[in-house]
């Protein structure tokens, strides 16, 4: 959402430009120290307007973080020995251009025109470029991610419901010929202000042009499906009760706020499959001293001994396929615990091993199964389709994991340094 939001956020700025804050009598002077290293009024200036242009409120605070943490991060790579050279600048500077799809020459000319120098250009990609480099070579190495953590993403996700239609706000502010600029900076005021429902609805009506603007800009349900293709992910990105960075369309400038959203699950998504063992005992009560003993699902073998092992039955089966009275005992059970069903004459030694959902399962494409043949569980399985893919949803955590380390460390690198102003 983040890249769809700039990119769109940076192709219209450069069209309409940016607004400049007022000249300093003195441009150069400091008005930070990071570590000795200063950062001067015009360098704020300038990423004020910088950030404007990537869709940022204008703010001198923030513009003044921006610019510690970027001399923090060039002083970390520093410190390790990293160097960006002239072929790794260039390279970033493309590649950050393309979100605006432009070459980094056509965006250096169109900051120029909204009165950003190419200098502060190159200084942002350029801590962005070494940043990247003290990430790899210090935070990299110390990050993995296990089978189990992609098991528990891949659950979430199926869990999850399809988003299929959303109930939205919506607010759009007029953008004539030469108001665009103000038009902008409105909307980033009220996005910028995270209004709560009643407070967006304030807003609808006093700013919106849409003939919603009487109702608080209150939209009825509207079908995902129904929605321009780019617009779909900003919106089920949203969590309920937030609103979009603003979106620029021909003559105006839309927010819209998520009041609600509704989905199904994925076919499948609630049938679970468990591997289980169970064993025929001469008695409830035999059954019952054996099920006390055992701690885990590979113990029953131990427990029940070398006579009565070959005749442990263990099997991974969908709900639906398991007897009906195992499978009421194996509902309330915990993996790796025993139990017994009594049938009067006999009983059955129970034990779960594990449950999972059924497309988990599938989609990890090696379902333990019993060692006897044709059990069924693979067709008993659904169809995978639509499933998160195990490797992709592995990078994902990985980056995630990545980006939380390099906060961290930023943080650190801050905490350390001697930040004073003149």
């Amino acid at each position: 959402m983040r890249h769809i939001l700039s990119s769109v956020a940076i192709a219209a700025t450069l069209i309409f430009g940016a607004a400049g804050p007022t000249v300093a009598q003195n441009p150069f002077a400091p008005v930070i120290y990071i570590n000795d290293k200063a950062v001067t009024r015009y360098e704020v200036e300038q990423r004020m307007k910088f950030m404007q242009i990537l869709g940022s409120p204008a703010d001198q605070a923030e513009a003044e973080d921006a610019l510690i943490n970027d001399r923090l991060r060039i002083y970390a790579a520093q410190q390790l020995g990293i160097e960006v050279t002239e072929q790794g600048l260039q390279a970033g500077l493309e590649e950050f251009a393309s979100r605006a799809r432009m070459s980094a020459a056509e965006f250096t000319a169109a900051l120029e025109k909204s009165g950003v120098e190419p200098q502060a250009y190159r200084d942002f990609v350029k801590a962005g470029v070494a940043w990247r480099g003290v990430i790899r070579q210090r935070l990299l190495s110390q990050i993995s991610v296990s089978d189990a953590e992609v098991d528990q993403e891949m659950k979430r996700q199926i869990e999850t419901p399809i988003i299929s239609r959303v109930l939205l706000s919506e607010l759009i502010i007029p953008a004539p010929e030469g108001q665009e600029e103000a038009a902008m900076n409105r909307a980033r005021a009220i996005a910028a202000s995270q209004p709560n429902e009643a407070q967006f609805a304030a807003a609808a009506r006093k700013y919106s042009a849409a003939g919603t603007a009487s109702s608080g800009g209150r939209l009825n349900w509207i079908g995902l499906d129904n929605l321009p293709p780019a617009l779909r992910p900003v919106l089920t990105n949203l969590s309920t009760g937030q609103i979009t960075q603003p979106l620029t369309v021909p003559g105006a400038v839309v927010l819209f706020y998520l009041r609600d959203k509704q989905g199904n699950l994925r076919p499948g998504a609630k049938e679970q499959v468990l591997e289980y063992m169970t064993l025929r005992m001469p008695s409830a009560a035999e059954a019952t001293q054996l099920a006390a003993r055992v701690r885990n699902c590979d113990d029953l073998y131990v427990q029940a001994g070398s006579d009565a092992a070959p005749m442990v039955n263990r099997q991974t089966q969908s709900q639906n396929a398991i007897p009906a009275l195992i499978a009421t005992r194996l509902a309330s059970m915990d993996d790796d615990e025993a139990g017994i069903v009594n049938y009067g004459n006999a009983a059955d030694v129970v034990v779960l091993c594990s449950r999972q959902p059924a497309l988990l399962a599938r989609a990890q494409q090696d379902v333990p199964t019993t060692a006897l043949p044709d059990d069924g569980v693979e067709a008993a399985l659904p169809d995978t389709q639509g499933i998160p893919n195990r490797e992709v949803l592995r990078e994902d955590i990985y980056s995630r994991k990545a980006n939380a380390a390099a906060d961290a460390y930023l943080a650190e690198l801050r905490a350390d340094a001697i930040i004073r102003r003149p």
